[in-house]
């Protein structure tokens, strides 16, 4: 393995940080949003799935 000198491998670090394309403060706000609203709309989906299991074993177990 060659060993890098350590001023070079700063000077390459900053090199590739240099490319790095950020997102301006609209994406990050956007997506943020996107992310939360996506979660909420997990977590109601499996609450309602949820809801019907529970139902339909309720329902099963009582009958018996």
């Amino acid at each position: 393995m060659a060993k890098t000198n350590p001023l070079q491998f700063i000077q390459q670090v900053r090199t590739e940080v240099g490319k790095v394309v950020w997102p301006t403060r609209r994406e990050v706000v956007l997506t943020t949003i996107m992310v939360f609203l996506m979660a909420a709309l997990t977590a109601t989906f499996f609450s309602l799935v949820d809801l019907g299991i529970r139902t339909g074993l309720k329902a099963i177990l009582t009958a018996f």
